[in-house]
């Protein structure tokens, strides 16, 4: 089997992606993009601040000298740090499927 040669280079018509239809350019901004990602993986926004939250509550009990309630608050963020890996590995897949149908 003899290979052709690739098309000529026309940079006027960009290459179209399989699976993309062809839109006009459109610069999505943080909060368009943040908003778009909190609706396909809503886990992950509530992942993160359950571990700020409890992040934030260990360093208060440790500076205020509650060493036991600083230990659990920070078993706490590891845990919540956990769901929030979870979370993003469970979006990927998903996200995954949803790209193969």
């Amino acid at each position: 089997m003899a290979q052709s040669p690739p098309p000529p280079f026309d940079p006027s018509s960009p290459p179209l992606i399989q699976g993309f239809a062809p839109t006009p350019l459109y610069r999505e901004g943080f909060r368009e993009k943040f908003v778009r990602k909190t609706r396909e993986n809503p886990l992950v926004p509530v992942g993160c601040l359950a571990t700020a939250g409890a992040l934030t509550y260990g360093l208060i009990c440790f500076q205020k000298g509650n060493t036991r309630q600083s230990q659990m608050m920070m078993r706490a963020r590891v845990l919540a740090q956990g769901f929030t890996v979870v979370a993003l590995m469970v979006g990927v897949v998903v996200t995954a499927m949803k790209t193969q149908k």
